[in-house]
């Protein structure tokens, strides 16, 4: 983070607090929890978190209510859009083996107040995932027995009629989260175990769903006389893919368990892909037979795929899918409250949240703390709340994560790899050693063997000069070199990355405002023809700016970790697309989001940004470092550079002072 000058206003201090980056360790692969998954238990994960939640809560839902048989449709859509994401999510868990998801990987390329409230966002998509599931479970199990469990519960405990509240209290899905933490509590090897089991079992009954249902599949249940394929146009389609991203939430706890993966360079790309590629041909091919077998209208929303064999007569085939729907929910409860905590760990473990959720339990190698704590308020939510409301604030908070994780990859794979500061020569104890350039101006300065070289002679000062300026010319984040000649004197005095963080900036206010004319400008907003068209003009034009700006910088090349293709495309696309999606989420979404961000900030401004660790990095002493510059005018001048107690340069506060070891006349009489 940069040092204010002396005069710096409060204002410009606060700001650069809340945007300072998080500092990566030098060993990657260091950490408290136990490395102990392969890529066949990420795979699993990531499995168990999408398929259940999807197949056995929304396909129900969403085709009665939004979209009819098109649910095939906005699965497709959603799909598409969470293959996007999941491309930077297997780019930054391959790159930045750490747990904490998007929360991480926006707190190392964009800044620590974003960072703070996209985890704020995904502890309550996962403490909304969990509920909702832990009522699906609920409503199965009741299924099972003819609803007696809800007339009990309704008839001799209580019941109530409140706005966004459930009709009673949903004790047996509270207590199935409270067993689940309690096993979750044991040990990451234990609930690998656990949803190893549940999967075989999903997997299981997902096999019989497609076989016996396209036996018993009935064309005619798309036809005119039950309402058409897509009763409710392509503006259901399309909102129906915005609940539809709750099937594909679960992709994400692969990031999330990162730090705890072997080889998280190779495995976490490969098990995203894996995953993702199932889920998706899943939720298709079971939202087909569904409406196929039963008129979609006339599903029921609570257990749908176990209902419609029991109206054709196969009450035993409605048993089995409800037993398989309940493994299946298994796993999305065990990848739930298994990626929870370690977010949550995550946060405090670097000071944005209540330290007692940093503590590792060390027998078991999990944040007990954060698991049982959590475990508990995902009980109380899955006890009050309806489940249609909780998952369409779901989709929010997701849509969101991704954004800025897509965001987050532009950013990063423009910017000057900090990490190189770590192989600069830096100061020592002795005051009149002379340490190497700084990394802001300059990638890592070695020697070609890779070692490290001290610089005693002026002439060798020249020549590193002489060198490194050869280097800078096409370092990363920097223009082109075709591009030079015409927009050198533009941009050519930016910083690197300066430009394609400002680009990805607009970027995202043009994205924003385009899906806002599309989908407001005709009726809420009541805009003409002309100054629609002309709006749309504007803002398309902002955003293929910006990513022409974008794409005449220099990129990063790294070929040992996965890269996201076609860059700054494929993220771009994920942006716009995740931002079209939560525009058509209701009002009554942005309200409940906008109280939990309300509440998110006062967290933040009254804990977060006082126990920060990169602010109490930033408040310790540090030492001096210098380096010899020759200017334009042939004079040198020594640039004062800050430097970290362990060895680190601060590249974001030089300053350059004339000089007194070495002026205009030493130069000459050295010639």
């Amino acid at each position: 983070m940069a040092t204010c000058p002396r005069g710096c206003t409060p204002a410009v201090r606060l700001c650069q607090r809340l945007n300072r980056l998080k500092t990566l360790e030098d060993d990657m692969m260091a950490t408290s929890l136990k490395r102990c998954l392969s890529t066949l238990d990420l795979t699993l994960l990531g499995v168990g978190g999408m398929v259940g939640s999807g197949l056995y809560v929304l396909t129900g839902t969403v085709a009665k209510d939004m979209v009819g048989p098109a649910v095939i449709i906005s699965f497709f859509f959603a799909g598409i859009a969470s293959l996007l994401a999941a491309f930077c999510y297997a780019e930054f868990g391959a790159r930045i083996p750490k747990t904490g998801s998007a929360y991480m990987f926006t707190y190392v390329s964009v800044g620590e107040i974003w960072a703070f409230l996209i985890g704020w966002n995904v502890i309550l998509e996962n403490m909304i995932g969990g509920a909702a599931v832990a009522r699906a479970w609920s409503g199965y199990l009741d299924s099972i027995f003819n609803h007696s469990i809800q007339n009990f519960t309704e008839t001799h405990i209580m019941q109530w009629n409140v706005p966004f509240l459930a009709h009673y209290p949903d004790l047996l899905a509270a207590g199935i989260l409270i067993v689940a933490s309690f096993f979750i509590s044991f040990g990451v090897q234990v609930s690998s175990y656990l949803n190893h089991i549940f999967s075989v079992v999903s997997m299981g009954v997902i096999l019989f769903i497609l076989v016996f249902g396209f036996i018993l599949a009935e064309p005619a249940n798309w036809s005119q006389k039950e309402g058409g394929f897509a009763p409710f146009g392509l503006s259901g389609i399309l909102a129906g893919s915005a609940t539809c991203f709750y099937a594909f939430v679960g992709f994400d706890v692969i990031a999330s368990s990162s730090e705890e993966a072997k080889n998280p360079q190779k495995a976490v790309p490969i098990a995203t892909a894996i995953s993702l590629g199932l889920a998706a041909t899943a939720y298709i091919l079971v939202s087909t037979v569904l409406t196929l077998m039963v008129p979609w209208h006339s599903l029921d929303p609570n257990s749908a795929l176990a209902d419609a064999f029991f109206r054709r007569g196969y009450s035993w085939a409605g048993v089995i899918v409800a037993i398989g729907s309940i493994c299946a929910m298994n796993t999305v409860l065990l990848c739930n409250l298994f990626s929870l905590p370690r977010i949550v760990y995550a946060m405090a473990e670097d000071g944005l949240f209540f330290h007692i959720f940093a503590r590792v339990n060390p027998v078991t190698k999990v944040p007990v703390n954060a698991i049982l704590v959590f475990g508990v308020l995902m009980s109380i939510m899955a006890l009050i709340f309806d489940l249609e409301a909780l998952v369409q604030f779901l989709s929010i908070g997701t849509l969101l994560a991704y954004s800025f994780v897509a965001a987050s990859v532009i950013v990063l794979r423009f910017q000057p790899d900090k990490s190189s500061s770590k192989g600069t020569v830096t100061t020592s104890p002795n005051p009149n050693a002379e340490p190497s350039p700084a990394p802001s101006e300059s990638q890592t300065i070695t020697e070609d063997s890779g070692e490290l070289k001290q610089y005693e002679s002026f002439s060798d000062k020249l020549q590193l000069v002489e060198r490194q300026e050869s280097r800078e010319r096409r370092g990363v984040g920097q223009l082109r070199a075709y591009w030079e000649p015409y927009l050198g004197k533009l941009l050519g005095d930016c910083e690197p990355g300066e430009v394609v963080a400002f680009c990805v900036l607009t970027l995202i206010v043009s994205s924003v405002s385009l899906c806002v004319v599309l989908e407001f400008g005709t009726k809420q907003l009541q805009l003409p023809i002309w100054s629609f068209t002309v709006l749309l003009v504007i803002f398309i034009s902002a955003l293929v700016l910006s990513l022409a700006l974008i794409w005449i910088h220099e990129p990063q090349t790294n070929s040992k970790t996965f890269q996201v293709p076609l860059v700054p495309l494929t993220p771009a696309a994920s942006i716009l697309i995740n931002v079209f999606l939560m525009m058509k989420l209701s009002y009554l979404t942005w309200i409940r989001f906008s109280v939990w961000i309300a509440i998110g900030l006062f967290v933040y401004f009254g804990y977060g940004i006082w126990h920060s660790k990169e602010g109490m990095r930033a408040l310790q002493p540090k030492d001096m470092a210098a380096r010899y510059v020759v200017l334009p005018s042939g004079s040198l001048v020594e640039t004062v550079q800050s430097v970290q107690p362990d060895g680190q340069v601060d590249t974001s506060a030089p300053h350059i002072t004339p000089s007194t070891a070495s002026t205009d006349e030493d130069y000459a009489g050295k010639r």
